[in-house]
């Protein structure tokens, strides 16, 4: 045998987990991008942010009501000579005189002289005056400046991931962009000649191009800017040329296909002169693997079968992507299996299997080029290593797809 296809021996899956980590671990220091608030959803802030104003900025009243002074109402009934009306977004500011209301709206701005609001359900009008029914006290529904944030006070940390509500408290202070980390950039590199573009007319031998949308599809799911998809066919010079642009585009670069043994494996005949490292997981599916820093950009190589490319992905860049897109970590949960499984020695087994009443069970198919059998997967079932049978009612570990 030559020595291009000697045995080698398998890496453990944790072992290269930790290797690709390893090499991905620096992205958590990129550069820090300015974006409009209706972008900045999902995106992780770059620096402390400070409220620039007050909020409320200015007294305003909580209900639709009467603004009056509380000893006018301190007996009731009282019925007070009614001025006019305030709305909400009045900019004209009109003083109440004692003895005295004025008609507000919620959001408007309670007038000076006044230091409460009377609800409109508990008064009767004719329009020329008001009756109040119920006394109040001072302060009731009226919004203070600064009762909800000061001007100074910090309103979200660098390092937030920006969710819905965070939107809204910035946006109600007024800032119309933000400083964001920029988002890890991402290219997806396919190769083989038998693979064809989506609604291309398919010739004896060829299979349609999943791989590139599917990688293309996880990244995004997991906070990832994905700056291109490519396919090269198994010509060297192809591959080369189009290896360099995504390098050139992206800070981590996704390979499938050409690292197995077979006689035209592009990507590992080509990264392989440049350092690098190709060999198997003891892992199944996912067995063959590689990863090669090129031009400082680490490159991981995935094998070519569907569900191969899907559970490397899975297994060994979603949880640190995550991570670094400032995402919350997928469970791992511990859940008896339905059913009896079988494993082959030394292999640890990533299986699909959906939830059930009471435990997991396995989806129909486990080979690695099923992948409409896989879309019907809700999690993988990991199988260790050491395990050849486990019964059912076994407890394994089970990671959400």
């Amino acid at each position: 045998m030559s020595s291009r296809h000697a045995l080698i021996p398998a890496r453990p899956v944790d072992d290269h987990r930790r290797r690709i980590e390893d090499a991905l671990r620096p992205l958590a220091d990129r550069v820090a991008e300015t974006v409009p608030m209706t972008s900045a959803l999902g995106r992780r802030l770059a620096v402390d942010v400070y409220s620039p104003l007050d909020l409320p900025v200015f007294r305003n009243s909580a209900m639709d009501g009467y603004a009056v002074q509380a000893e006018s109402v301190a007996i009731v009934p009282a019925t007070l000579p009614l001025l006019g009306v305030v709305a909400a977004g009045n900019t004209e500011s009109v003083t109440l005189a004692p003895g005295t209301a004025l008609k507000v709206m919620t959001g408007a701005p309670v007038p000076p002289g006044a230091d409460c609001v009377v609800p409109v359900e508990h008064t009767e009008s004719d329009g020329v005056t008001v009756t109040v029914r119920t006394s109040r006290a001072t302060g009731d529904f009226v919004r203070e400046p600064g009762t909800d944030v000061r001007a100074g006070q910090l309103l979200a940390a660098a390092g937030t991931l920006l969710r819905p509500r965070h939107i809204a408290a910035l946006a109600a202070v007024g800032l119309a962009e933000l400083s964001v980390l920029r988002r890890v950039r991402a290219a997806v590199l396919t190769t083989g000649d038998e693979l064809r573009p989506a609604g291309a007319l398919l010739l004896p031998g060829q299979i349609f191009n999943s791989n590139g949308i599917a990688l293309a599809a996880a990244l995004a799911d997991n906070g990832v800017e994905v700056v291109s998809v490519a396919h090269s066919t198994d010509e060297h010079a192809e591959f080369r040329q189009r290896l360099a642009e995504a390098v050139a585009a992206a800070d981590v670069v996704f390979t499938s296909g050409g690292v197995s043994m077979g006689d035209f494996e592009v990507v590992k005949e080509v990264l392989g002169t440049q350092g690098g490292e190709f060999g198997p997981v003891a892992m199944q599916p996912g067995g063959p693997q590689g990863l090669t820093i090129v031009d400082g950009v680490p490159v991981l190589s995935f094998p070519g079968n569907p569900v191969s490319t899907m559970v490397s992905f899975e297994v060994f860049a979603r949880p640190l992507l995550r991570e670094l897109a400032g995402l919350p970590a997928l469970p791992i949960s511990e859940l008896p299996l339905l059913e009896s499984v079988r494993s082959p020695a030394g292999k640890r087994q990533f299986l699909r299997g959906k939830l059930a009443e009471g435990g997991v069970t396995l989806v129909s198919g486990q080979g690695s080029h099923l992948i409409a059998a896989m879309a019907h997967a809700e999690v993988l079932v990991d199988i260790p290593a050491a395990a050849t049978e486990l019964p059912a009612g076994t407890i394994v570990e089970v990671r959400p797809l």
